[in-house]
């Protein structure tokens, strides 16, 4: 049995990482931090079970996105996004409205992805992430991380095709 020292031990450290995961997916800081709560009551409780747990923060991860995903279930409103687009100082103001015009479209694109294909996309494009880390963080193997980020990058390119041809 895992008492309260070594659970902070263990656990207190993810916090950060399981924010961020948590952000990603919900798109609400308050609703992130609640879930980060949720998932550490929820490890606290099982943490009679710890001792056959090999890797500690891949099952934190999995008990977080699966909190994530109920939320979003419930709330169904993970569909806004608000990604700031950095653009060079050396940049025209002309090039730079345009630039951030077709990174909204982009950006608009992704919200309608379904939201795995939504949520890898951001892992992997905004967050930087490895397929190793979206492994860990979305329980997907590697080759359904490469099928699903195929395919939002397919819708993507049509849609924003049709975009253009308005």
């Amino acid at each position: 049995m895992m008492d309260a020292d070594t659970f902070k031990k263990v656990f207190i450290p993810y916090h950060q990482k399981l924010y961020r995961i948590a952000y990603r997916i919900v798109q609400d800081t308050a609703s992130a931090e609640d879930i980060v709560q949720d998932t550490f009551i929820k490890l606290w409780n099982k943490r009679d079970e710890m001792e056959s747990v090999d890797n500690t923060e891949a099952f934190a991860i999995i008990i977080l996105r699966n909190t994530c995903l109920d939320h979003l279930r419930k709330t169904k409103n993970g569909r806004y996004t608000d990604y700031d687009t950095d653009m060079p100082e050396t940049t025209s103001l002309s090039k730079q409205i345009e630039m951030q015009d077709e990174a909204e479209k982009i950006k608009y694109l992704i919200n309608k992805l379904p939201d795995q294909q939504r949520q890898v996309m951001m892992m992997k494009h905004w967050d930087e992430y490895s397929d190793e880390e979206i492994e860990q963080a979305t329980g997907l193997s590697a080759g359904n991380i490469r099928v699903i980020l195929s395919r939002a990058r397919k819708t993507i390119r049509e849609q924003y095709s049709k975009i253009g041809q308005r």
